[in-house]
């Protein structure tokens, strides 16, 4: 380790669909963060660690920002504000592509509130032409004093190295948190629970929206040194049971035939996944089943 190791725990903020998991994924190299084309798709605070020679960067994905529509939403909202304060750095991130939109005001709001450097980082730079960078930076640097603008790709991988150089500089002195090859603080259970939600989320497209869940019930070695793992889907509607189970249990087979082969490269193990839906109406509004579900917010 060198004489002035630095290491800091660094928010992403920013509307739904921005591009956080996939700058996270990116980042990491490794697959902790889902993946999906519908907004609010990351719940909790996924946590990706980076370590290098001289630094550490714990990065925290916070739930995409909104105005709050039911109790999940006022929790996750919460979840953001409450990590923006705790941190050493907030990247405000943009999709290049969208660029500025109601949502980004709400957020400039709490940002406004923030006492930490916040880097603005304009995702998405490969889908727009390089014309129209400018005006979108001129658009947002009068909306607050940013520490630095920094456009990227996370996807391609354009100019993530740069921006990491920028964020190492601005990190305060101090320990390794972490073990150098752990790259997040979420149990192995969290993760595999997230990877089967995203495999939800892809293969059911609209009939399914965010009223899912997934519980990991089991994981346990067999004899034949394959990992038994054991999960229920959540959801609100039996007519949703019936989309999720599909005909003769064709699109539940689906989800775990995809979800497997993720959680098989997570865990570097064969797995045998078991997978059932239960119905749990409203769950999204009764607070005693969101903890039962694992929303929970101790600062509350």
């Amino acid at each position: 380790m060198t004489e002035h190791y630095k290491s800091g725990f660094i928010a992403i903020i920013g509307r739904p669909n921005v591009g956080k998991s996939t700058f996270m994924n990116r980042v990491i190299g490794q697959k902790i963060a889902i993946m999906s084309d519908k907004p609010q798709t990351t719940r909790n605070k996924i946590q990706g660690v980076l370590t290098d020679k001289d630094a550490q960067f714990i990065f925290i994905d916070t739930p995409g920002i909104h105005k709050p529509k039911h109790r999940l939403g006022d929790f996750m909202v919460q979840i953001a504000e409450n990590t923006l304060n705790e941190v050493d750095a907030v990247l405000f991130m943009i999709n290049a592509k969208e660029g500025y939109g109601k949502g980004d005001q709400y957020i400039l709001e709490l940002l406004n509130r923030v006492k930490r450097p916040v880097f603005l980082i304009i995702n998405k730079i490969d889908l727009v032409h390089p014309d129209e960078l400018l005006p979108l930076i001129e658009q947002y640097k009068d909306k607050h004093s940013f520490e630095e603008i920094i456009p990227i790709s996370a996807l391609e991988g354009n100019n993530v190295g740069h921006m990491l150089q920028v964020l190492k500089k601005h990190m305060p002195e101090g320990p390794q948190f972490y073990p150098e090859d752990q790259v997040t603080d979420h149990p192995e259970r969290f993760i595999i629970g997230e990877l089967i939600r995203e495999k939800v989320l892809q293969l059911t497209k609209e009939e399914i929206p965010h009223s899912v869940a997934v519980i990991v019930e089991n994981i346990q070695e067999r004899e034949n040194e394959k990992l038994l793992v054991q999960a229920t889907i959540i959801t609100e509607r039996s007519t949703q049971k019936g989309i999720l189970i599909g005909k003769q249990g064709s699109m539940l087979k689906n989800i775990g035939r995809k979800a497997r082969a993720d959680i098989e490269a997570l865990l570097g193990s064969k797995v045998y996944l078991e997978l059932w839906v239960k119905v749990q109406k409203d769950w999204r509004n009764k607070q005693s089943q969101l903890y039962q579900l694992g929303f929970r917010n101790d600062e509350y």
